[in-house]
């Protein structure tokens, strides 16, 4: 016999040390990653411990919020809320100096020009948050393009 009983759970998620410091970072305008001491990959954002070596993580690094577009995606197909017009380009981008990507939108530059090795830099929103959402969008820098061999590992 199965008995249903009605569950209610409170409970309040706040982030670990690590991403408190970096969605703090964003609200500041600074772009934080950490660097594991055994394999010296930069995290950001920081996870608090590699995954690799699975050890702590607490050296700060703050990225200049420059990179490389590694992979990218033209999105064609309109949903509910979008803020944005299509076509649109969502890409990862890894900042100089770390070692994993993040994800995020491409603009002021048209669709069809946006590349894999395109240097892009981050653009803040007016209004900063501790959030992603202060990263407004990335936008070419002007630079040539990145070869291949420096990101080759993270596409």
């Amino acid at each position: 016999m199965i008995v249903e009983r009605p569950i209610h759970i409170d409970y309040v998620a706040s982030p670990g040390a690590a991403q408190a410091r970096f969605l703090k970072g964003m609200s500041e305008g600074r772009i934080l990653g950490e660097r594991c001491p055994t394999c010296n990959k930069v995290y950001c954002p920081p996870r608090g411990s590699c995954p690799t070596d699975g050890v702590a993580t607490s050296e700060q690094v703050e990225l200049a919020g420059t990179g490389t577009v590694t992979t990218f995606c033209v999105v064609n197909i309109p949903f509910a809320g979008q803020s944005v017009e299509c076509p649109y380009v969502s890409a990862s981008v890894l900042f100089d100096g770390a070692d994993i990507p993040l994800f995020g939108l491409i603009q002021d530059i048209p669709w069809e020009e946006v590349r894999m090795g395109l240097r892009v830099e981050a653009v803040w929103a007016d209004e900063l948050k501790p959030s992603l959402e202060s990263i407004k969008y990335y936008r070419p820098t002007g630079e040539p393009d990145a070869e291949y061999d420096t990101y080759k590992g993270h596409v």
